[in-house]
């Protein structure tokens, strides 16, 4: 990374501490190190812009609150919900009932007077994060983009699109397979058939807004096996002679995000391996290009 920077109409770049790369011909600005408090002055405004994002789509998520929850967060919970439906067509063709889930919509009570009001705001606070996780990550890269050589901008080229690609397909993910199996298990799990379930608001929405993010993030596995292997902490050698002990790992954190059961669990699993060796092309990729430079 350079060390001194310059002035630019549009924030600050920072230039090769090997003198300028612009035509020697041109006019030159000149040079300006910026101090520590400059950094901080950047850097709030980065923050500013991305804390200022989520609250914009906070505030629309609030205001369409039918659409929200009756549409996104209660859905799951219904026969009508998609994974729901797909699941009881495919239960028809082959003719059992097992894989038929939340066939009787789960009842949901509200014990506390500011209960449904504080749930409002959680759920659109929740849903602002996710939808601009993008523009937060754009503004992260906007900050770091300056620091870096031009090779390095190179090869961190699409970075903001995969990740924010990754976490929305996390999202996704368990918002639509594992959070209906998790409402079905739990919803219809009896210790005593005298023993009704009925289940307090804050305790539907703390399980349905908690997977979808804890699977958003581990879907990054991809990225930090490309950023560990850029900074040489990690090869594909080591990632493919530790591969069993890290499907071990990968399985207890299934269990971790997920109910007590066995389904779940494997549906959690499977794509975290396909992501783990999806690291391993990653990694390969990552030394082979450094070997070649060196090489050279």
């Amino acid at each position: 990374m350079s060390e001194n920077y310059k002035s630019a109409e549009e924030g600050y770049e920072y230039e090769d501490s090997l003198g300028p790369t612009e035509d020697m011909d041109e006019p030159q600005e000149p040079q300006k190190e910026m101090s520590f408090l400059d950094h901080l002055e950047v850097l709030r405004w980065h923050i500013v812009r991305a804390v200022a994002s989520i609250f914009i789509f906070a505030i629309l998520a609030f205001i369409n609150k039918n659409l929200i929850f009756d549409k996104i967060i209660l859905a799951p919970r219904t026969p009508d919900f998609w994974t729901n439906r797909k699941l009881a067509w495919l239960a028809d063709l082959l003719g059992t009932d097992a894989l038929k889930i939340n066939q009787t919509p789960l009842e949901i009570i509200n014990t506390e007077l500011a209960g449904q009001f504080m749930a409002h705001l959680k759920i659109s606070f929740v849903a602002g994060v996710i939808v601009a996780c993008p523009y937060v990550i754009f503004e992260i890269w906007r900050f770091i983009k300056p620091a870096l050589y031009d090779n390095e901008r190179k090869h961190a080229t699409g970075a903001v699109f995969y990740i924010s690609f990754l976490f929305i397909l996390g999202v996704l993910f368990g918002y639509y397979l594992i959070v209906p199996l998790t409402v079905h298990f739990l919803g219809s799990y009896f210790t005593s058939a005298d023993v009704s379930n009925t289940i307090k608001l804050g305790s539907y929405l703390s399980t349905l807004t908690s997977v979808p993010l804890a699977t958003g993030v581990v879907f990054q596995l991809p990225m930090f096996s490309l950023f560990l292997s850029k900074v040489g902490l990690l090869t594909p050698d080591f990632m493919k002679k530790y591969r069993k002990h890290a499907f071990i790992v990968l399985l207890l954190l299934s269990a971790i995000i997920t109910p007590p059961d066995i389904i779940s669990q494997v549906m959690v699993c499977l794509p975290l391996m396909v992501l783990y060796e999806v690291g391993i092309v990653v990694s390969k990729r990552i030394n082979k290009k450094r070997q070649a430079e060196e090489n050279e």
